[in-house]
């Protein structure tokens, strides 16, 4: 299963047992993807993860 990379629109291969949450990196561009549907297939650029300084 390949799926287009949202930014580069680069092939990203998934693997078999792929989930929902899952992160992947785009080979071409490097940009960090969540799957976010597995039907049908889609990725989103995987949210920064921001540091809470002790809150």
């Amino acid at each position: 299963m390949t799926v287009n990379c949202v930014v580069c629109e680069g092939l990203v291969t998934m693997p078999e047992d792929v989930m929902e949450g899952e992160l992947l990196l785009c080979p071409d561009c490097g940009t960090e993807l969540e799957l976010v549907s597995i039907n049908p297939l889609t990725v989103e650029e995987a949210p920064e993860v921001q540091e809470d300084w002790g809150e």
